[in-house]
């Protein structure tokens, strides 16, 4: 089963084709702008090194965040709108699950959230996870951290409360169509993708009036 993965969740635009387990082609740009007009021509040239087309795909795995507000709704159009096109399923994988892949043993993901804050989730032995929440960097207990530790600020995490850092084993895309390939195989639901906030936005609704239709 050939599955793509496509990430824009952070300062990058990440895409990678797994089949089967393998990984045929993957890539990751690092980039603060330009995500939407980059993630398409990025899959194409991934289709082209694996030398597959989309219409090979069984399934397309799409990282919904937490992250960047605008980064996270480009990935998710452009899964929504391969999925619809192609008629195959779209399947939204969070960042803690795709830091987590690979990772064996209880385990604290901590993403960057910026203002001094993060992203948490940690999951036990079994794999089950806890809730997903905002925490604040300066008031973080060593009590809602794991003994393994991964992620964009795992290491300074370890550092600062005697963890141990675990390096992500796979590239964030190839993670998430790892993930999003076993879902498919197991038959499990997934409903339509959509961004996963933990923040609220920080646009403000305009104070001025629209122009009034005479």
């Amino acid at each position: 089963m050939l599955c793509l993965g496509i990430d824009t969740s952070a300062a990058h635009c990440a895409a990678a084709l797994v089949d089967g387990g393998a990984v045929l082609a993957a890539r990751l740009e690092p980039m603060a702008k330009g995500q939407a007009e980059r993630l398409m021509p990025l899959v194409d040239e991934i289709f082209a090194e694996a030398g597959k087309t989309a219409e090979d795909l069984g399934a397309i795995g799409v990282g919904i965040g937490p992250g960047n507000f605008t980064g996270l709704r480009i990935s998710v159009s452009a899964a929504r709108g391969l999925a619809l096109a192609l008629a195959r399923p779209a399947i939204g994988v969070s960042v803690f699950e795709a830091r987590r892949y690979g990772i064996k043993g209880p385990l604290s993901v901590i993403e960057d959230a910026r203002r001094d804050e993060a992203y948490l989730q940690s999951f036990d032995d079994q794999g089950r996870a806890d809730e997903a929440r905002l925490v604040s960097l300066n008031t973080l207990s060593a009590l809602e951290l794991a003994q393994q530790v991964t992620g964009s600020l795992g290491q300074r995490i370890a550092d600062a409360y005697g963890r141990t850092y675990v390096a992500p084993p796979v590239m964030i895309a190839t993670a998430i169509a790892h993930i999003a390939e076993a879902k498919r195989a197991a038959d499990m639901p997934f409903p339509r993708p959509a961004p996963l906030y933990l923040r609220a936005a920080d646009a403000a609704p305009a104070r001025d009036y629209g122009p009034r239709l005479l």
